[in-house]
């Protein structure tokens, strides 16, 4: 006889079946209102060894002997503070292994997160080859008509594509699409056919990413799903005949060198995922933005984000010296800039700043005089600014003194060879030499040179990982990766007002686990300012507004028109500035300085607290033109782009504030430039804007102030 459990968690409610003969499956989720059920279901974990292997054979994550073989044993549930937590724990008594699969809720996020934990309780080993994170299958409404069916031909999938230069590239795509009727019911098997997407190494989000929307327009329900894994990871869409489902995984033995030899006694837990469900995209979105804000780590300045000038992209090129950076720190002080970073190259003596890092000592032929660096860090300090400085943390040029200083255990390596990449190793930070080795650089940069802001940067990949004291290099791998995370949380425990950014070759790891540690997220290395502004529309998909760094990047040669563009290609983000400022005219300096006064003035007030909205869909690569907005409740603040566009009127779909009566303004650029015309339209819900006709890469951002 089967039996329910049922478990309330703030905004959640789940409701699982189990039975003797059975393993555990979710029948019923519920989160901020919306209701879903499943008549069709999988198990809640899914465990494959190399001696289990699938009950059909395929390649999936799912329809494993052992998924299908684990029985309730017992559940807990724990409240502290925000956070509760459900842990249900399975039994597979004929091969001696415990499985605890833990549900975990902020009560102020509508979003679950999960993972599971395999134990072995024999004398015989386990070999683990995977173990899914989270899987379920896609469910249809709790209120819809009997006899409804959640077929693939009701879904479209939304997954997000990334490159070095060429982040934030979303898609959608019906399912049947993706995975064609193939006539499986014939069989009474479900078919091998599922849509794989894999990211390997280090780069969790360097081609692929590990975050999708499910979306029914038909049955007004969509899942968003995350992998929150600064590494290795896999996800699934599957095909199970009755229904789709959707699985997650972090690194497997088929994908990523994956491989987990367990004793009796020892456990392994998978990395987190975590899902939401909402009536829509929108919802979605929304839900996910307020996950984010919740569970990342607190500081100061993520609810007004400081306004950042870097000295690298298209100015000094990791070039630094005395000379270049006083006059840069003069403009920027000028400029109303609040944070100055001194990019790559300054510790560098040769010329060749890219082989030589890893030591992280100031250069003395750069910074020549008496008090060498310290005479740039002081003038960033009095022209008002916090200083900042690059450093890549995680890897030693093979030029570096370190190289030799460090052991061979605080390095990648694979068949007893170190793991050399570009130039450069890879710091392993399971290894106490290499974690006191970064503490001490980071200790010295802020107890002697007061740096207030880091910018981690990590330019290489090591491939699948390290099988120096490893089962096989992808376990290697994720123990690096997470030692690295814990490495992180004791910088932010000693330094709790230090700024942090996420930087990886541009926006390489915009993963939730490092995104959840950093106040600031690099979104590319893009250099082209008539490229940049798709990947800065897109970018919330990944990260909070407020984190969002996307590069302006104005010039001396730049006229009006081009410099706004710049502008507010980072106006709706965390305002991150670079450029030849001490270059510019009055008038151009003027520019740039209206723009960071707006950006005070209407954006940094609110950016914390507000969520994103595309109010022309998400961006396509080449679309001529194109929008985001930010929802700051009775206000909403709208980007519009026009790339080279035949111009027109362009309608802005801001349907949550439909009916009711707005003002709008322009917010930036205003002075000296001609207006667009604009009007809300109160009975549709779309901003109306009036694109010019005459080309060229023009921009402007509104506010509308709704009564």
């Amino acid at each position: 006889m089967s039996q329910t459990l049922t478990w309330n968690a703030g905004p959640v409610s789940m409701a699982f079946e189990y039975a003797d003969g059975q393993p555990v499956v979710m029948r019923a989720l519920e989160i901020n209102g919306v209701s879903v059920q499943f008549p069709e279901s999988t198990p809640i974990a899914e465990v494959m060894t190399t001696d289990t292997g699938h009950m059909i054979s395929c390649n999936k994550l799912t329809h494993t002997v052992i998924g299908r073989e684990l029985r309730y044993s017992s559940h807990q549930t724990n409240t502290t503070g925000y956070r509760s937590e459900l842990k249900i724990v399975l039994e597979d008594e004929d091969r001696d292994l415990e499985v605890a699969v833990r549900y975990s809720v902020d009560e102020r996020s509508p979003m679950v997160q999960t993972d599971v934990t395999v134990t072995n309780m024999g004398l015989e080993p386990v070999l683990l080859d995977s173990v899914t994170s989270w899987s379920s299958t896609f469910g249809i409404p709790a209120n819809a008509d009997e006899g409804t069916e959640s077929g693939l031909e009701h879904w479209d999938l939304l997954e997000g594509r990334f490159d070095w230069l060429a982040e934030g590239r979303w898609s959608r795509k019906s399912l049947r699409e993706l995975l064609p009727a193939i006539g499986q019911e014939l069989t009474n098997v479900d078919p091998r056919q599922s849509h794989q997407v894999v990211s390997t190494g280090t780069w969790s989000t360097g081609t692929n990413v590990p975050l999708a929307i499910l979306e029914s327009k038909a049955m007004k329900l969509a899942w968003l799903f995350q992998i929150e894994h600064n590494g290795a990871w896999r996800w699934d869409v599957q095909d199970n005949t009755a229904d789709g489902c959707v699985a997650l995984s972090g690194p497997t033995n088929e994908n990523h060198a994956w491989f987990k030899e367990l004793h009796l006694g020892e456990s392994f837990t998978t990395v987190p995922a975590s899902f939401t469900i909402a009536h829509e995209f929108d919802g979605v979105i929304a839900n996910v933005t307020d996950y984010r804000r919740e569970v990342r780590s607190p500081h100061v300045d993520n609810v007004e984000p400081s306004v950042v000038f870097n000295d690298y992209m298209n100015t000094i090129y990791g070039d630094p010296t005395t000379e270049k950076e006083l006059p840069l720190i003069e403009a920027a002080g000028k400029a109303g800039i609040e944070i100055f970073v001194i990019d790559c190259g300054w510790y560098d003596d040769t010329g060749n700043w890219w082989p030589s890092v890893g030591e992280w000592m100031p250069s003395k032929t750069r910074f020549p005089g008496e008090k060498g660096i310290v005479e740039v860090i002081d003038a960033i300090k009095d022209a008002g600014m916090i200083p900042g400085i690059w450093i890549e943390p995680e890897v030693i040029g093979v030029k570096s003194p370190m190289a030799q200083k460090l052991p061979d255990s605080a390095f990648f390596q694979r068949h007893g060879k170190r793991v050399v990449e570009q130039e450069r190793y890879l710091l392993d930070l399971r290894d106490p030499a290499a974690r006191r080795h970064l503490d001490s650089v980071i200790d010295r940069l802020v107890g002697e040179y007061g740096i207030g802001y880091f910018k981690f940067d990590y330019n290489v990949s090591p491939g699948a990982g390290t099988d120096y004291d490893a089962d096989a290099p992808g376990a290697g791998l994720l123990g690096h990766n997470r030692a690295y995370s814990d490495w992180i949380d004791g910088l932010r425990e000693r330094y709790p007002d230090v700024i942090l950014e996420n930087c990886s070759s541009g926006g390489m790891r915009e993963d939730f686990a490092q995104t959840s540690r950093f106040q600031v997220q690099s979104t590319s290395d893009q250099q082209d300012f008539r490229l940049y502004p798709v990947i800065a529309a897109a970018s919330p998909m990944m990260v909070l507004p407020e984190q969002a760094a996307s590069w302006a990047y104005p010039q001396s040669d730049m006229g009006a028109e081009e410099t706004a563009f710049n502008i507010n290609t980072t106006f709706l983000g965390r305002f991150f500035l670079s450029g030849y400022l001490n270059r510019m005219n009055e008038r151009q300096l003027a520019w740039v300085q209206e723009g960071v006064n707006a950006y005070k003035k209407h954006v940094q007030p609110v950016i914390g607290e507000s969520k994103p909205f595309w109010p022309m869909g998400l961006p396509g690569w080449n679309d001529k033109v194109l929008a985001l907005g930010l929802d700051a409740g009775d206000r909403a603040l709208a980007t519009v782009w026009s790339r080279d566009s035949e111009g027109g009127d362009v309608r802005l779909h801001l349907d949550r504030w439909t009916g009711r009566a707005g003002e709008v303004s322009a917010v930036y650029p205003v002075d000296g430039y001609a207006q667009w015309p604009v009007h809300w339209d109160a009975a549709s819900g779309e901003l109306v804007v009036t694109v010019p006709s005459d080309g060229g890469y023009v921009s402007r951002t509104f506010e509308v102030n709704f009564n």
